[in-house]
């Protein structure tokens, strides 16, 4: 499913949304991301041990809602396909670069502005993947 232009419009200025993942029993797993548009894909950071990956490994649908500072939303109902491997760390820092609006230089990561080297080096050590969603409904706007 395509995204109309006021969707990305929308998701090209707010990161905040909640994503939602099922867990084995069938409840919803709910949690906060920041999410961004890179190369027209919407991706989020994630690590393999966090509890939504399991889960998308099980059972790859997920909702996310994209919230903004005031009654303005988006929800989409999404597959989700985990990227992994070697080419992950250099995709986050794409994926970083377009969340903090930095097309240059170091990029903040909890507290510490770090080289783009460096930002790898530690996409690597936390075994960071990137969710990819694709929607397959999606409702809402502000």
């Amino acid at each position: 499913m395509q995204l109309t232009a006021e969707q990305q419009a929308f998701l090209e200025t707010i990161r905040a949304a909640v994503m939602i993942t099922l867990r084995p029993d069938g409840t919803p797993h709910a949690v906060r991301v920041g999410v961004a548009l890179v190369d027209g894909k919407l991706w989020s950071s994630g690590t393999r041990d966090r509890a939504r990956t399991r889960h998308l490994r099980r059972d790859p649908r997920s909702t996310l809602t994209v919230i903004d500072s005031g009654y303005g939303f988006l929800t989409i109902e999404s597959a989700v396909t985990l990227l992994e491997g070697a080419d992950v760390p250099r995709q986050s820092v794409q994926l970083f670069r377009v969340m903090q609006k930095r097309p240059s230089g170091p990029l903040s990561w909890f507290g510490r502005q770090l080289e783009e080297d460096a930002f790898v080096d530690q996409m690597v050590r936390e075994q960071r993947i990137i969710y990819q969603f694709e929607p397959q409904r999606i409702y809402g706007m502000g």
